[in-house]
């Protein structure tokens, strides 16, 4: 098994379903040890907001903002830099705790050595 998990999140409230799935397999990873590096694009960007994920709702579904807490407590939450500019999100309209980095540290994360990658 790999020692680093990198997770693309690309969905948000348009694909809930892939949306928690992602912030899921993230929190049990975290949970069970394993270094985890959660990056938000596309739709999810709007997580990095304070009280976005308060808004989802997904029925059967852990609860999104436990999820990204937990996240933010035991492993690293990014927003992407384009995905934030393409929503007008700055570093001050953001969650304290997530970082904004673009593909460069995305690529540079996903090759590391005992890295997997995965994208919903």
């Amino acid at each position: 098994m790999a020692k680093k998990l990198v997770i693309k999140v690309t969905a948000g409230a348009d694909a809930p379903e892939r949306c928690s799935q992602a912030f899921t397999v993230a929190a049990v990873a975290v949970a069970s040890g394993v270094d985890v590096s959660l990056w938000l694009t596309g739709e999810s960007a709007w997580f990095a907001v304070p009280g976005r994920a308060a808004e989802f709702e997904l029925p059967h579904a852990a609860p999104l903002p436990d999820l990204l807490d937990s996240l933010l407590a035991g492993g690293r939450v990014t927003l992407c830099t384009q995905c934030a500019a393409r929503r007008d999100l700055t570093e001050k309209d953001v969650i304290e705790g997530v970082r904004m980095a673009g593909a460069q540290v995305f690529v540079q994360e996903a090759l590391a050595d005992d890295t997997q990658a995965l994208v919903y």
